[in-house]
């Protein structure tokens, strides 16, 4: 019974066992599944939450690319009215330059030479047992040894003075000669700007033509707008004729709007109708023209112009043949008394045009041409007739790649003389030529040796040479002036060293900074062979 009773409790316990790890097994399952669905919404979310993050940028591309086509039809929209609140005028007074006079610096060579003292080199007088020991006679020959030294240092001094005084002179009467000839080329100048505009106020036809050139030049149009015309003028008539280059259809967006779509994942442009571009098209050829008729009426304060008559033309390609066509899309006459007249702030620009009695096309995407009221090449004069292209034409600065070896040489030694250095005489190398300069300022200043180059970029190598070149001339600093640029590799070989280096935009901001030039960088580019 015993044995039975044992045998039963063991049974027992083996099931209670069982049914604990029966038990702990299940619990232990369901927490890994509850676990797992929680990392399975985790995850949910997390993927959720990206995808609201990226259609917020896509539809965030969708408006910055809507803001760039209201900006666009925005610009288009105020042509005319950007234009009411600018002065045209242009006086030709402030084009003279004043005669600004930087005052004489001598530097060092202005401050005498401190004249030796005889009080420096007497020497004391014996006292006590010296005196009576032979002092008086010691004394004597020290005297005399002081006198001699005190004649020689005051020669010395004499002569230093000499040549500072004469290096005085030279350096004032070299001031003085750059003074006179900056003056005079001022001068000049500033009498060429008199001719100018007594010209233009005699209306004379190339220079009325030339200031007219100006106005329009001055005109601030988006740059995809071609600022391209011919300009004539009658004297006798008083009467401007002009041939403007208007912008293609092309100005005029595509796209009335993006959309970012969900389905597709890309943004999707809405195509703007073909008759809102081309009322737009239209509209677009209207402002251009009253503004440029009222840009040259503001700008003629002398009455010079009495009529004005515009052809606007566009140079395109016809779709239908492929060949390059010029049509006349609006052409205007008017007088100066009428234009006037009209408010332009509250015009409605096309029927402004009508109540001119201009022609303008009423469908310019098709290129359909307009009678023009003048025929520019058989009424305009041809002596007095130009055509500009202020984007490209009109270009009187200086081109440093095109100036001759010495009017290269003598522009860097004026605009580092401009600077405050005294140029030394130059000497040509293989690579360029070079200067050793005098800074004359008081402990800033000293030896410099400046090089300048056009052939090719700077190199470590060049950073080099020049460092060696200050080295041997005892100079405190090196500058290298690199017209066609500045490798990375030289920049890295200064290393500490007391070098400056100054490429092509760099020296065009000195020139216009110091020296008032402005100079420009134009490389010939070779023809495109058909």
């Amino acid at each position: 019974m015993q044995r039975a009773q044992a045998t039963q409790n063991a049974a027992e316990q083996r099931a209670n066992n069982a049914a604990a790890q029966q038990r702990e097994l299940i619990r232990r399952n369901a927490d890994l599944a509850i676990h797992a669905a929680q990392q399975a919404a985790s995850d949910v979310e997390r993927q959720r939450e990206r995808q609201r993050l990226y259609v917020e940028a896509r539809t965030a591309d969708a408006a910055a690319a809507n803001a760039d086509v209201r900006a666009r039809i925005s610009d288009l929209d105020t042509l005319l009215l950007s234009t009411l609140d600018v002065d045209d005028h242009i006086d030709l007074d402030q084009f003279k330059k004043p005669l600004t006079v930087p005052p004489f610096d001598p530097g060092p060579l202005g401050r005498p030479l401190p004249e030796p003292a005889w009080q420096s080199y007497v020497p004391p007088q014996p006292r006590g047992v010296g005196k009576i020991l032979g002092g008086d006679r010691l004394h004597q020959q020290q005297t005399a040894n002081a006198r001699s030294a005190y004649e020689q240092a005051r020669a010395r001094w004499v002569a230093a003075e000499e040549r500072r005084r004469h290096q005085l002179t030279q350096r004032k009467k070299a001031y003085e000669e750059s003074l006179q000839a900056h003056a005079t080329k001022l001068a000049a100048y500033n009498a060429e700007v008199d001719r100018f505009a007594a010209a233009v106020a005699g209306a004379d036809p190339a220079s009325v033509v030339e200031y007219f050139a100006m106005v329009l030049g001055n005109s601030v149009y988006p740059d995809d707008f071609p600022q391209h015309f011919r300009l004539a003028y009658l004297p006798k008539q008083k009467h401007l004729l002009i041939e403007y280059h208007l912008p293609p259809i092309e100005v005029i967006p595509v796209v009335r709007e993006y959309r970012f779509d969900r389905v597709r994942d890309d943004l999707v442009a809405v195509p703007r109708d073909e008759g809102e571009i081309r009322h737009r098209y239209v509209d677009v050829i209207a402002r251009v023209t009253l503004r440029t008729i009222h840009e040259i009426i503001e700008a003629d304060r002398g009455g010079l112009v009495r009529q004005v008559s515009f052809n606007g033309i566009v140079d395109t390609i016809d779709r239908r043949t492929g060949r390059f066509v010029r049509p006349c899309l609006v052409s205007v006459q008017t007088g100066r008394d009428t234009f006037a007249a009209i408010k332009l702030r509250r015009v409605d620009p096309v029927a402004c045009l009508k109540h001119l009695q201009g022609a303008l096309s009423s469908t310019p995407d098709e290129l359909t041409a307009v009678p023009p009221k003048i025929d520019f090449e058989v009424d305009a004069d041809r002596d007095y007739t130009e055509e500009f292209n202020v984007l490209a034409e009109i270009d009187a600065r200086p081109n440093l790649v095109t100036l001759t070896d010495e009017q290269w040489e003598q522009q860097i030694a004026d605009l580092f003389g401009v600077m405050g250095l005294a140029m030394g005489e130059s000497s040509r190398t293989a690579v360029g030529v070079r200067w050793t300069a005098t800074d004359p300022r008081p402990i800033f200043g000293g030896k410099v040796v400046v090089h300048a180059m056009r052939g090719g970029s700077a190199t470590a190598g060049t950073v080099h040479a020049l460092a060696g070149a200050v080295t041997a001339a005892g100079a405190t600093k090196g500058i290298l002036v690199s017209l066609n640029g500045i490798d990375p590799e030289a920049y890295d070989a200064l290393a500490g060293r007391p070098l400056e280096l100054i490429d092509g935009p760099g020296l065009v901001t000195l020139l216009a900074t110091h020296c008032r030039i402005k100079a420009r960088i134009e490389r010939a580019t070779a023809a495109t062979p058909r």
